[in-house]
């Protein structure tokens, strides 16, 4: 597997996978999730422009895996990492992290955050298991609770969520 910018022809296949990833939530009574659309080909433009979308490809250089992400109060904020499920369970996800991680930290950005679901085995649990803590509401820095304050807005909040963060390199 290699890590690799997103190129304009794979939106579409990002599309792809997450429509593909977001069916499994229909199996926890997340039906509004699985259902949701993927993020549009505008705004998947947008993180490939400005150098912020990356794909993880499998055999030959077909994405099986993406994350798009955006600099927030000082750290790299994940906005969206997803999976096929064909390649689930062999590190696709912690891969993308990792050169998330090291992109980072070449920018002298302190910290991974993201937002996710408290309650669903593949996202917060998994996320713990990989080294980032859920902060609680004092430890929100503005940008986080603007992000969680749209996140409210779009209905996300009808199942448990956390914002969390892994500090990079003792930071």
């Amino acid at each position: 597997m290699h890590i690799r910018p997103a190129t304009s022809d794979d939106l579409p296949v990002l599309q792809d996978i997450e429509r593909a990833a977001g069916a499994a939530f229909r199996d926890l009574d997340m039906a509004a999730i699985a259902d949701d659309e993927p993020p549009t080909l505008d705004v998947l433009e947008h993180y490939r422009r400005a150098g912020r979308a990356w794909v993880a490809c499998e055999a030959g250089d077909h994405p099986v895996g993406y994350l798009i992400c955006e600099p927030v109060d000082g750290a790299l904020h994940i906005e969206q990492v997803s999976v096929h499920p064909v390649v689930a369970r062999r590190g696709v996800g912690r891969t993308l992290l990792a050169h998330a991680a090291d992109r980072a930290h070449e920018q002298d950005l302190t910290a991974l955050t993201l937002t996710t679901f408290t309650e669903v085995p593949w996202n917060a649990p998994y996320y713990a298991r990989l080294g980032f803590k859920a902060l609680d509401e004092a430890e929100l820095t503005p940008g986080l609770r603007k992000i969680r304050a749209h996140e409210a807005e779009l209905g996300l909040d009808r199942w448990p969520r956390v914002s969390m963060r892994r500090a990079l390199d003792g930071r």
